[in-house]
């Protein structure tokens, strides 16, 4: 696959790469990314990869190649972080805001994820969540979520687009369009399906969507779900379900989600998936992030490839017909106006604003299930979550660091998937732990029957003593379990130290 472009149009491949932002490797700008950002790449999108102290810049060096550059990222607060993907997310979390239900503070929290994305140059930030998370097994949004009501959601979704887009500078993206809080699936690993019927998802699923557009949403992101309903091709590819977008009234700008995706990689291929989603009516191509590309080449030019895959197939299309080029510099022209609306507003001079105290603000959102103190000078965490989603892909140790700032920790054993459900892996683990020792259980998938709720059964014979800190979805309905424990509603530093606090209050320091 060659950099090279077969063609002397130079207009089409602007428009081709007006619509696309590739992820890339490291912390510094490589060498094809420079030459595609001169050649007119919309921008690009940041994962925690890519973030250091040098991160502003790096944001310099891109829009030395193109000023107007769209420069994103996924920014979420609570789970899901990429500026503070090492040590964990400092802000509350989405559904950590809908207990609270303040959507004023779920405003300030806007504004401070906006405040410290433009401090780097981030000018997109992909979020917030607009998923009402209907069903509490879902495994890709859950907690991302500000909650299963829709009106509820709606508020915050409405107040937190506000917030990031106070200072003109930074733009929000609303998502996952028609709505992925009801999938029994993750669309990185495959293609889920929403089942429900349409006026369940047109009532439901739409009204947090059409809240941001209120609220003045420059973005939307796509889902890769499929809704039979409205045909086989998933949302990112279905022209009537992003004609029911337009439908709304949204005029700015439709966002696909990573096209590296398995929903999408290992149904009709990146290159493909590219053409139809343009086609289908979306505006800005977001490739993926190259270092979770399950489907990708592992080479060290892998992000070079996955850029190349998507723009040559945009190139063959038009030259061939198949996509329509005015149709191309529709969506490229959209993405310019809003790059070039930011580009102006970053210039201009931000006010500073203090951030609020989070912990306190939050604290009414952290349940606690019995006395959950305890005061051993050493505590092991035994961390039974299920594998980090694509979409959070946190490097941190949020739990780990937050409590040895109270005690002697011992190494976390850990288990995931199959083996938490059994009884002789989880034996195996307890053992490596003193009965003198405090042990702290992490989960997240306890809000359905599974894996995890087997071995908390388990635990409350084998170590009856034991705190549950459950970071995932809250059950809906209790279930028996003599454990104490802690909802979380998120695994972030600042539910960490709120978790930390609240068991090793009063012991020793």
């Amino acid at each position: 696959m060659s950099d090279a472009v077969r063609t002397t149009d130079r207009d089409v491949l602007e428009a081709v790469n007006g619509v696309i932002v590739p992820g890339f490797f490291g912390t510094e700008l490589p060498q094809w990314l420079a030459d595609a950002l001169d050649e007119g790449v919309a921008g690009v999108v940041y994962f925690g990869q890519n973030i250091s102290e040098r991160t502003e810049a790096l944001s310099a060096s891109i829009r030395a190649h193109r000023a107007n550059a769209l420069i994103a990222t996924d920014e979420e607060g609570g789970t899901v972080t990429r500026l503070e993907s090492a040590h964990g997310s400092t802000v509350p979390g989405p559904a950590q805001l809908g207990v609270v239900n303040d959507p004023e503070l779920s405003a300030a929290v806007g504004a401070a994820l906006a405040a410290r994305s433009h401090a780097v140059g981030i000018n997109l930030v992909f979020g917030p969540v607009a998923d009402v998370n209907t069903n509490p097994a879902n495994p890709v949004i859950g907690v991302r979520s500000f909650g299963a009501d829709a009106p509820t959601v709606a508020a915050h979704v409405a107040a937190t687009v506000r917030g990031i887009q106070a200072s003109g500078a930074v733009a929000a993206c609303a998502k996952h369009f028609p709505g992925h809080g009801d999938t029994h699936s993750d669309s990185h690993l495959a293609l889920p399906e929403l089942g429900i019927a349409v006026n369940e998802i047109e009532d439901v699923h739409f009204e947090p969507f059409r809240a941001a557009i209120a609220a003045g949403v420059r973005t939307i992101m796509t889902a890769h779900i499929r809704v039979p309903a409205w045909g086989e091709a998933p949302a990112t590819l279905n022209p009537l379900i992003l004609g029911k977008l337009r439908a709304l009234g949204f005029d700015g700008v439709i966002v696909t989600d990573a096209l590296d995706m398995a929903a999408i990689r290992e149904s009709v291929g990146a290159g493909p998936g590219a053409v139809a989603a343009i086609q289908a009516g979306a505006d800005l191509l977001c490739i993926g992030n190259p270092r979770t590309n399950l489907g990708g080449s592992g080479e060290p030019d892998a992000d070079r490839h996955d850029y190349l895959e998507v723009r040559d197939a945009l190139l063959a299309a038009v030259q061939s017909g198949e996509l329509d080029l005015e149709q191309l510099r529709r969506a490229a022209d959209r993405v310019r106006e809003l790059a070039t609306e930011l580009e102006h507003a970053r210039n201009v001079a931000q006010p500073e604003t203090a951030e609020p105290e989070w912990a306190p603000a939050i604290a009414a959102a952290i349940g606690v299930h019995g006395d959950v103190a305890r005061s051993q000078p050493t505590l092991a965490l035994l961390d039974l979550r299920a594998r980090a989603t694509l979409a959070v892909a946190s490097e941190s140790d949020a739990f780990r660091l937050a409590f040895a700032a109270h005690r002697d920790i011992q190494s976390p054993a850990r288990l995931a998937g199959q083996a938490a459900s059994a009884a002789e892996h989880l034996d195996g683990a307890l053992r490596d732990i003193p009965a003198d020792t405090d042990l702290v259980v992490l989960v997240d998938r306890i809000g359905v029957p599974g894996a995890q709720r087997d071995a908390l059964a388990h635990l409350a014979t084998a170590r009856p003593d034991a705190v549950v800190v459950n970071v995932g979805v809250v059950p809906e309905h209790e279930y028996p379990s003599t454990l104490d424990r802690i909802d979380a509603r998120a695994s972030s530093a600042l539910a960490a130290g709120l978790v930390a606090d609240l068991i090793c209050a009063g012991g020793p320091a």
